[in-house]
């Protein structure tokens, strides 16, 4: 493929990338159109390929393999999913992709379906490059409700004994290498006290009030963290933040209730153990509550589960798969990034691959401020500058011969 100009994508990519924001991915549905969709694509080149489904059989991760070569070889990686337009003041089709003043419109145009699209565009050069080491494609599904998908890729490259040596997660970071997020650790506390007629008050154990003072515990853990943790000035908050989301409990005003449920989570610093946290909200909770509540009602319970496991990712600027991508970057990006580490707010997939002992960075085309919102665009600048990124990595730019599998934590 021809490069493309510095504000301009080829037609090729951008038609590949219209094709993909079409299909209504949000990740409540089916992504097979998409995941079949590519699966010909590629078919048609002769790429081998491997699809993994969830449980009914409606979702589908795809991982593909572009060329042969002697080294492991380097994932791009990219979500199919999209959040919901429900709601939204949209003032176009969010499925139906339009240009305009050197945007692209469209669900999922930002996130991520224009890095899916481009690698896509680039899988002929990739074939034909005669590089060292293949390249790998990595599509999963429902990473926007907790990263699902992607667990089953991987569980299946390790059953296989598939063991890339790098991932690229394309998210979009303007193109820059991004080299960590938080982690976020979700929880649910389901709390049993015990019914009463509300005029009886003291024979029952109000589940909706010990709920009340767990989650105020919750609170003091998260001032102390505010005020003692130390701090990472690379994340916009620079401490690890606890937040209780949901309460659920009682059924009318005259009747202690039962049951009260809570769901809360951990957003954690790399360097923050969230056992540790849920550990002692859960020390309290046998210490202080349980106590009070079985004197009045020996079948009181207090109940942990965990519902949520995003881990954090962290790199640092130095490491060779960092340098990397900065390579591989647009000039301007990569002398920004030169020397130092950024680091995202949002969560995603790139601690997991980490954890499965690849060596891990972010960096794709468009920026999350422009993403889940009505009328989510990408610059088409963007684009072309993923693909300017796609190329050097198919000319076979230097640097990724330095990068090895990094032991699984």
């Amino acid at each position: 493929m021809s490069a493309p100009s510095d504000s301009r994508p080829s037609a090729r990519t951008l038609d590949i990338i219209r094709q993909l924001v079409a299909f209504p991915t949000v990740s409540r549905d089916s992504n097979l159109g998409l995941i079949e969709w590519t699966r010909d694509f590629l078919a048609r080149r002769g790429v081998p390929l491997r699809l993994t489904y969830d449980a009914e059989g409606g979702k589908a991760n795809l991982f593909a393999t572009l060329g042969e070569g002697p080294r492991p070889g380097l994932v791009l990686s990219g979500h199919t999913d999209v959040v919901p337009v429900d709601g939204q003041d949209w003032t176009l089709d969010p499925f139906a992709p339009e240009e305009r003043d050197g945007r692209l419109y469209g669900r999922g145009a930002a996130d991520m379906k224009s890095f899916i699209g481009t690698a896509l565009s680039w899988t002929d050069d990739f074939l034909a490059a005669g590089l060292d080491h293949p390249i790998h494609l990595a599509l999963s599904y429902d990473e926007e409700v907790g990263c699902i998908g992607v667990r089953g890729l991987l569980r299946d490259l390790r059953e296989q004994g598939l063991q890339p040596a790098g991932c690229i997660v394309g998210e979009p970071t303007g193109m820059h290498a991004v080299v960590g997020h938080k982690g976020l650790a979700g929880y649910r506390c389901r709390i049993r006290g015990r019914e009463a007629h509300s005029a009886l008050t003291p024979q029952g154990v109000n589940a909706v009030e010990y709920a009340a003072r767990l989650i105020v515990y919750i609170r003091l853990i998260a001032d102390r963290l505010r005020q003692l943790e130390s701090r990472h000035y690379g994340y916009d908050v620079p401490h690890s933040t606890l937040n209780t989301g949901l309460v659920q409990g009682g059924i009318a005003i005259n009747v202690v209730p039962r049951d009260c449920e809570v769901i809360f989570e951990c957003r954690y610093l790399p360097s923050t153990d969230p056992r540790a946290v849920l550990d002692e909200i859960r020390a309290y909770a046998e210490r202080e509550l349980l106590p009070e509540m079985r004197a009045v009602a020996p079948e009181a319970a207090i109940a942990f589960e965990q519902i949520a496991d995003l881990p954090a990712f962290d790199s640092d600027a130095a490491a060779p798969m960092t340098r990397f991508a900065q390579a591989l970057a647009d000039s301007r990006a990569a002398a920004e990034d030169e020397g130092r580490g950024r680091y995202v707010a949002f969560g995603t997939e790139a601690g997991l691959f980490q954890r499965a002992g690849m060596a891990t960075v972010l960096c794709g085309p468009g920026h999350i401020a422009q993403a889940h919102k009505p009328d989510e665009w990408i610059a088409l600048s963007q684009i072309a500058a993923c693909e300017q990124f796609m190329g050097r990595l198919a000319q076979g730019a230097s640097g990724f011969g330095a990068v090895g599998p990094t032991p699984s934590p």
